[in-house]
């Protein structure tokens, strides 16, 4: 009978050959002995708390040559013995020596334990000195208005007299106050959002901004809170840019040139001649490319773009599965030509594949929720139209309100010269966002979430009934969101609340495209929603001051739902990424919001006691 096998797990045979000195030790290993190691948790479901720089190299992952294990002694000349951890762990032996007293247990010897294991939260701003916080927000303050930056004429008036036609005091975001000075290559008066030491990593990217501002590409890294306006930030360096190279291309003035002298023919000919019909030098030729992840997104930031556009005068295209394939062929090849373009990766990366001249103009790429576009679900597509534009590109913008971890890395070690600005709120839900949690395992509901949802939309519906709305005799229509984890459960919900009275509705990846922008329009609009005020509506077995969307993270990401007051989480999510996007739905743009959490017998109730104790103390959730 063999003996048990020692850590080394070397066999005795192996063992044997050391009595033969000209002969190379090859130990066999067993597979038996080999141990098992815990399945790590994917980079991808865990956010990263260093956005705000590039990881150093000697901070990476060390290579697998490096680790320790049962064969890092093997082919050694000198001991494996690390001076450092040796030092270290002999410093702890003596600390533990000193302060442990030998009736004590383990745990109080190590000091208070810390409750907020299941979710690890820490501050993002943990690292930060205060004084440096505290110049931050003053240099923030001190812009107050987009007159002050440095922007085109046309721009300025874009924004100001046609996005926020009709509103007063209108202010930029944080977000936009640190991304739009950086975009522009104003770095004097650029605030990054770099953390840890002040002094150097603001003399390094401004090295690296002011030295080279023409040489190769720009790479930019924009990591701000849900609804805080990222759209706008990168939209408006680029429109500008846009603008800019317009007025010094040769062939769009040989172009206006030769239009004009046709105009001045057809006027003096009386319009016998032929009319012009040259197609324009930028036709299926744009120079920005914005990538988002859905159709609804291609809707809004489009949306956007099209509101600019009409004052500052250039052309905007979408590429969505909400088109037919004639109409987006129009788009592209369309005679007045294409200035921006809003896709979806696999859309364009599909036009591209048959005219690969696509994106010989491109100077500007965004990566809208880079999060989801550099998964494993949408990467390779992504990175190909990223290759692809690189010979013609001028800057390369990436903007998530989550940055896991495994793109923190991809970016660190594609992109290392990226210059990474974030906000203090950086994977924080909103403040002004309340979170409220109905144990579903109690009286009355008895584990019945159904019902749970159906009361906790009821108490919403009452309570706005009992106050007037700014019209005399009206009130306001509430409209709610209610997130499932399952794409099936959508419509067992919807179909459930619509028995006991309550206006809803289901949307997932099923619905047809024709009713998605439908159905989103009535929670994206800022317009009010209002009724007559009804009578006894406590007592009533409909809720007519309501209207109640059942969805999936489908319209959890960068969906503007300016409108919504009210998230209910019918299941709980799987990861802190779904809380932040989930609950960001409400109290958008600096608006108060409120979310509920149904949590039965079956769900991690310490996971959402940690996040709305984080969400009090105003932590990430890291």
């Amino acid at each position: 009978m063999l003996p048990r096998a020692g850590p080394s797990s070397v066999c005795v045979l192996c063992t044997s050959s050391l009595l033969r000195p000209r002969l190379p030790l090859q130990p066999c290993v067993n597979r038996r002995f080999v141990s098992l190691r815990a399945k790590p948790r994917p980079s991808r479901m865990t956010l990263s708390d260093q956005v705000h720089r590039t990881p150093l190299r000697g901070e990476r992952k060390p290579r697998r040559s490096d680790v320790d294990g049962p064969f890092a002694g093997m082919n050694r000349t000198v001991a494996n013995i690390d001076p450092k951890l040796k030092a270290l762990r002999s410093r702890s032996r003596e600390a533990a020596g000193r302060g442990g007293a030998p009736g004590k247990k383990k745990e109080e010897r190590r000091g208070p334990r810390d409750e907020r294991k299941a979710l690890n939260m820490q501050r993002a701003l943990a690292t930060v000195s205060y004084g440096r916080r505290t110049t931050l927000k003053e240099r923030m303050s001190a812009v107050e208005s987009f007159d002050q930056f440095n922007l085109l004429p046309t721009v300025k008036t874009a924004v100001l007299e046609e996005l926020f036609k009709g509103l007063v005091d209108v202010r930029p975001t944080p977000v936009q106050k640190l991304a739009i000075p950086a975009l522009l290559g104003e770095a004097n008066n650029t605030v990054f959002g770099e953390m840890g030491d002040p002094g150097q990593a603001e003399r390094k990217q401004k090295k690296d901004i002011t030295t080279k501002p023409n040489q190769g590409t720009e790479s930019f890294l924009l990591a701000a809170e849900t609804g805080s306006g990222k759209t706008l930030a990168y939209l408006l360096p680029a429109i500008n840019a846009l603008k800019i190279a317009e007025s010094q291309d040769p062939d769009i003035k040989a172009y206006r040139e030769r239009q004009e002298l046709d105009r001045q023919i057809q006027q003096q000919g009386k319009g016998k001649s032929k009319p012009f019909d040259e197609p324009h030098p930028t036709m299926a030729r744009p120079k920005v490319i914005v990538l988002v992840p859905t159709a609804e997104l291609v809707q809004q930031v489009g949306r956007v773009s099209k509101t600019l556009s009409h004052v500052a005068k250039f052309k905007t295209e979408m590429l969505s599965s909400d088109l037919k394939a004639q109409q987006m062929q129009r788009n592209i090849y369309g005679p007045r030509g294409v200035d921006v373009v809003i896709a979806t990766p696999h859309l364009l990366a599909s036009i591209a594949d048959s005219d690969p001249n696509i994106l010989s103009r491109v100077s500007h790429v965004i990566v809208d929720e880079a999060d989801s576009l550099f998964d494993r679900s949408f990467a390779p597509v992504t990175t190909s139209i990223v290759e692809r534009a690189m010979p013609s590109m001028k800057q390369f913008i990436c903007c998530s309100a989550t940055i896991p971890r495994k793109l923190n890395n991809y970016l660190a070690t594609n992109y290392p010269k990226m210059v990474r600005i974030t906000t203090p709120n950086l994977h924080a839900i909103p403040r002004r966002v309340q979170l409220g949690v109905i144990d579903v395992s109690k009286e009355p509901y008895r584990n019945n979430k159904d019902l749970a949802c159906a009361d906790a939309i009821y108490s919403i519906g009452r309570e706005a009934s009992k106050h007037e709305g700014l019209v005399k005799d009206e009130i306001d229509v509430r409209r709610i969101m209610v997130f499932v984890n399952e794409r099936e459960k959508t419509e067992e919900v919807a179909e459930y609340l619509r028995t006991k009275g309550i206006d809803a509705q289901a949307l997932h990846r099923d619905t047809p495209d024709k009713r998605h922008g439908e159905i989103l329009d009535t929670f994206t609009s800022s317009e009010p929603l209002r009724i007559p005020r009804p009578e006894n509506v406590g007592r009533q077995r409909k809720l007519p001051n309501v209207k109640v969307l059942v969805v999936t993270d489908l319209a959890s990401r960068g969906i503007d739902t300016v409108a919504v007051r009210h998230v209910v989480l019918y299941d709980v999510p799987h990861t802190t990424i779904d809380f932040i996007h989930r609950l960001g739905r409400a109290g958008r743009m600096g608006r108060r919001g409120r979310g509920i959490v149904l949590v039965g017998n079956d769900d991690r109730k310490d996971v959402v006691a940690e996040v709305k104790r984080s969400m009090f103390m105003g932590q990430a959730l890291i």
